[in-house]
């Protein structure tokens, strides 16, 4: 199992961050990222919203840095570590503005580019940008095919039931071979999706027995990933032994990357908390790249 870090300051769900990261800077979070970097962690995370209603903004926050201008600036920044969307909504974008976009950031960061991805469920925001919505699961289906079409390839070609293109060129584009394509959600269609369309799955909200169950009604693809959340922020210092149980209790459920948010009073605690939890993770014999420097 590897260890993604939940980047700080980028998302302010109102029950899931410090309060430091309200007034957190871009420099702050680059120290998080280049310390990250240095121990070797799986990826850093940055989510998609354009706009969020007044009134859903108090249950799930409104802020949302855009994850290709902040992406962009990290990978100026760390050498190694993955920049994950987690996640774009496909609804959202024509594919073969995800492939030219996030391709040139896959050229730039030197291929860290993991693409998670989403159907979406905010039907205000799709009715703001135009987006339909009724019918964005089989939509999403179709951009899933046609981004794997496009992503690496300078002449993409695609016909599907949505979208269509050929005697293109796309440039610059994406230098991995194979993008890793996450998928987000919490229901077997998600799963299904992700291992029809997709190298991993990302759900979040279920119990160790739902994601058990689920697993188990699907034939798992080599090399594919499992990323399951660690839950309320971890405290590697303060609380180790809740720590422990909680990357335990991921591996035990099936993960093959945990995903854990930081309790922190600001950026130097995050960086002393990452310190630890790579400790940490290293006893319980978790994968790290080599630390740097």
């Amino acid at each position: 199992m590897h260890i993604g870090i939940v980047s700080p300051i980028v998302v302010l769900h109102p029950d899931a961050h410090s309060a430091w990261e309200r007034t957190g800077s871009i420099d702050d979070l680059a120290s998080v990222a280049e310390t990250a970097d240095r121990l070797g962690f799986h990826h850093l995370t940055c989510s998609e919203h354009v706009a969020v209603p007044l009134e859903v903004a108090r249950t799930r926050g409104g802020t949302y840095w855009d994850p290709l201008a902040t992406f962009g600036y990290l990978a100026a920044r760390t050498t190694r570590i993955r920049l994950a969307t987690q996640v774009l909504v496909l609804g959202y974008h024509h594919p073969l503005e995800i492939a030219k976009r996030y391709g040139t950031l896959d050229v730039v960061s030197g291929g860290r580019l993991v693409l998670g991805l989403g159907v979406g469920t905010l039907r205000e925001e799709f009715d703001l940008l135009n987006a339909p919505f009724e019918d964005r699961g089989a939509r999403a289906d179709d951009a899933l095919g046609a981004l794997r079409a496009a992503l690496s390839r300078s002449e993409p070609e695609y016909s599907g039931n949505y979208y269509e293109f050929r005697d293109l060129l796309v440039e610059p584009h994406a230098v991995q071979d194979r993008v890793p394509l996450w998928i987000g959600g919490r229901t077997m269609r998600s799963l299904r999706r992700a291992v029809e369309h997709g190298d991993g799955w990302v759900p979040f909200g279920l119990r160790g027995d739902e994601l058990h169950a689920m697993l188990g009604k699907v034939e798992i693809p080599e090399g594919f990933e499992v990323v399951l959340s660690t839950g309320a922020p971890l405290d590697p210092l303060g609380d180790r032994d809740r720590a422990a149980r909680a990357l335990d209790r991921r591996r035990e459920a099936g993960a093959t990357i945990a995903s854990v948010a930081i309790a922190a009073t600001g950026p130097g605690h995050f960086c002393e908390q990452l310190e630890a939890l790579h400790r940490l993770g290293t006893e319980l014999g978790i994968e790290f790249e080599p630390t740097a420097g």
